[in-house]
């Protein structure tokens, strides 16, 4: 009865949060309390949800200050010289305007919000794509690539659904993934390369616009305001007139030609103390000698009072990152009704006992590989929401009986964010190729076997490393 009543619970959140019908913290919120109900569990319920809340604080505290400090440090300008050192890199060479389009999709992708980091990759790079003849689909490739395979840093989406739904802390799951992680985002370098140097020889039967009557590849501003306008009432974005309000300073920073103009939030003079003091914090996390949460949020209250001493500066400050803090810190808050409901009345035991006794033994310890090697396709066709919080904790509770520790079975989940970043249910994804006027079949024309590659390298570097168990 518990095993029917655990996979339709699942089938009914999955079908509810990929359909669009409830927004995810709705969904993990009401879905396993109608089930509950089901199994007798009535109001023990609720003790089961604040033993799961208890064990997930940790991880809501981590998630919320590190989103306000690492946007603290993109807003206050720390990583301007190096995204203006890129800029000069590129130059009118397509070879590395396509590595500069990685580098600095990698870069923002740090503070783990996607719509923004499109925003500023577009802002900054595809008037230079336009003006040199190479195609927007290379740009919105590339930058999709990139920020898939950084979406696991441990602030980031991915990281901290796994985190919440297998309870474990998003520090362990990624600093032993860190090297598969710097594999991924090299093989995505190595890519771009290679789509460089295919657009190089393609540009070279053409003419730059200016000169010599050559072929200028055009936008469709309509269709391309349209489409964004979509995304726009889709995700609360307010729009104006023909254009949509993007409510982000950096991409209002950006000239026509690429090169960034002076951010109103910006501290020049600070810079070497922010640099010192985001070190520090990476240095804190790898060494482990801190709990993560208490970190950030030291972190995260000094970046604030330095570089905002007034407290309507402050206040302005957190507000202008609350929106990827409620759905992020909401949504780890939510996971505990399900995850507590579920571990509470056995659900989650008696689904992996039977697929315990259906897996034939010698695929027992292979499971990390499946897991990683499932989340590929799967968080591809569904929501993270969907496999995260109702694919994985099955996979890891199997797992457990071979013993392999839920943390591992968390990296091995992972690896399929390279090609799930491309998803068509990502809507800032959508706002990608909105902003950017390219067709979405196109775009998985380049991307898929790209994105699938990259995943493989970091499935393997991962094992190889001991992430978690490969053979």
């Amino acid at each position: 009865m518990l095993v029917v009543l655990g996979f339709l619970m699942i089938a009914v959140f999955m079908y509810l949060v990929m359909s669009k019908r409830a927004t995810p913290i709705a969904t993990l919120i009401l879905v396993p309390l109608i089930f509950g109900a089901f199994t007798g569990a009535g109001l023990g319920m609720g003790d089961m949800v604040i033993e799961s809340l208890l064990k997930l604080a940790p991880t809501a505290a981590l998630l919320f200050f590190a989103i306000i400090f690492f946007g603290t440090m993109i807003d206050v300008g720390l990583f301007d010289p190096l995204i203006r050192l890129i800029l000069r890199f590129v130059k009118d060479d397509p070879v590395r305007l396509v590595i500069g389009t990685a580098l600095l999709t990698s870069i923002v992708s740090l503070d783990g919000d996607g719509s923004t980091t499109f925003i500023i990759v577009t802002s900054a790079f595809l008037p230079l794509y336009l003006r040199l003849g190479l195609s927007p689909v290379v740009l919105t490739v590339v930058a999709a690539l990139s920020n898939g395979v950084l979406n696991t840093v441990p602030w980031g989406g991915s990281t901290a659904r796994a985190a919440a739904a297998l309870g474990v802390s998003p520090i362990d799951i990624f600093v032993p993934m860190a090297p598969a992680i710097f594999a991924g985002v090299v093989t995505v370098l190595v890519l771009a390369y290679f789509l460089g140097r295919s657009e190089r020889k393609r540009i070279g039967r053409l003419s730059l616009p200016g000169e010599g009557g050559g072929v200028s590849p055009s936008v469709d501003k309509n269709s391309s305001r349209q489409l964004v306008h979509s995304i726009a009432a889709a995700e609360g974005m307010p729009k104006t007139g023909s254009s949509v309000v993007i409510e982000n300073d950096f991409a209002r920073e950006v000239t026509e030609t690429g090169t960034i103009q002076t951010r109103p939030n910006a501290r020049p003079r600070l810079i070497w103390f922010n640099l010192v003091l985001t070190l520090a914090v990476m240095t804190l996390l790898v060494i482990d000698v801190v709990e993560p949460a208490v970190i950030f949020m030291a972190a995260a209250g000094i970046a604030l009072v330095v570089n905002f001493p007034k407290i309507k500066e402050q206040s302005a400050q957190i507000k202008a990152h609350a929106d990827s803090v409620i759905s992020v810190v909401g949504m780890v808050f939510a996971a505990s009704v399900l995850t507590g409901i579920m571990n509470g009345t056995g659900m989650i035991t008696e689904m992996a006992a039977w697929l315990v006794s259906i897996i034939p033994d010698w695929m027992g310890s292979f499971m990390p590989v499946i897991a990683g090697l499932l989340s590929i396709p799967l968080t591809f066709i569904m929501t993270n929401d969907a496999f995260y919080f109702g694919v994985l904790p099955i996979l890891a509770e199997t797992a457990s009986h071979y013993g392999i520790a839920p943390v591992e079975m968390a990296r091995a989940g992972l690896v399929g964010q390279a090609l799930h970043q491309s998803s068509p249910l990502v809507a800032s994804f959508l706002l990608l190729i909105g902003l950017a006027n390219v067709n979405l079949g196109d775009h998985f024309k380049k991307v898929i076997v790209r994105g699938i590659l990259v995943a493989l390298v970091m499935l393997i570097v991962g094992g190889l490393i001991g992430a978690y168990q490969l053979f």
